[in-house]
């Protein structure tokens, strides 16, 4: 839009309990920022990698986001991203001239060392430092691992909003509550600036009563905070990143609800972040 500069916008995709989907909803939105051609990057802080996987990546002789942890004064962020495999077939597909960016800090176990409960503060600051020499992407995503351990509590040192992924059950639901709390002391302690926290709720079934039922208990506990749209459970989500391939590029047409379900959540999430009029 014309007289208007977007400043880039930190999301961390956060949930206490795993297998809940976060990294689906993480690959969702990167899927969804790809489509609108919005210049994107995933830091998959998760040591098992998940997210680098499903976007089709390796190191490759770069150096993957636990070393350039470790050499956080020195280590230039956007020398050693990677391309996602995503990006090129956006560009055949649809045949541009200008290849949309989605680019990947490769996730590795290595990253583990930090993934400790007694982590120092200016330990909790290297992906600030890492990111603040860092320019030219619209948005940044990074998939926590499920814990509220270091790696969760440095990614949310370096955000702008927290999205927290949740499933319609009771022990997700009860975890979600524990990381609100979680994250209101977090706030005071380390990051008073910190923007706002939303919840989403994934892989809903709408013909499950013990869904319908803990929706509403979510709705009441997390009131304005829960996003929509909900994200409901799709057959052929495992085989998508199974493949390796963005939702958006998926041959189905099976799968169009879910693209506008993603497409409505990157809305909600690139609301939070707002434009700079210049």
């Amino acid at each position: 839009m014309k007289g208007v500069v977007w400043s880039v916008h930190v999301v961390s995709i956060s949930s206490l309990k795993g297998g809940v989907g976060k990294t689906s909803v993480t690959l969702g939105l990167a899927s969804a920022a790809l489509a609108a051609g919005i210049p994107t990057l995933v830091i998959d802080l998760d040591p098992h990698a998940d997210a680098s996987t499903g976007l089709g990546v390796r190191a490759n002789g770069k150096q993957p986001i636990g070393q350039m942890l470790k050499n956080a004064r020195r280590a230039r962020l956007q020398d050693q991203v990677v391309a996602s495999a995503w990006q090129s077939k956006a560009a055949e597909k649809k045949s541009r001239t200008r290849i949309p960016v989605l680019d990947v800090a490769v996730g590795d176990a290595f990253t583990g060392i930090y993934d400790r409960p007694d982590l120092r503060t200016r330990d909790l600051r290297r992906l600030s430092q890492l990111l603040s020499r860092t320019s030219g992407y619209q948005l940044v995503l990074i998939d926590c691992p499920p814990s509220l351990n270091g790696l969760t509590r440095m990614a949310w040192s370096a955000s702008d909003q927290l999205l927290l992924v949740a499933e319609p059950s009771l022990f997700s639901v009860a975890g979600t509550e524990r990381t609100q709390r979680a994250l209101e002391l977090f706030r005071r302690e380390f990051a008073p600036s910190l923007g706002p926290v939303h919840v989403v709720a994934n892989r809903v079934r709408k013909d499950s009563a013990e869904h319908t039922f803990r929706l509403g208990e979510m709705r009441q506990m997390f009131g304005d905070s829960m996003v929509k749209p909900e994200i409901p459970e799709h057959p052929e989500w495992q085989q998508i990143q199974g493949a390796a391939y963005s939702v958006h590029q998926w041959p189905s047409k099976a799968t169009a609800p879910m693209l506008a379900q993603f497409d409505a959540l990157l809305k909600e999430v690139m609301s939070a972040a707002g434009p700079n009029n210049t």
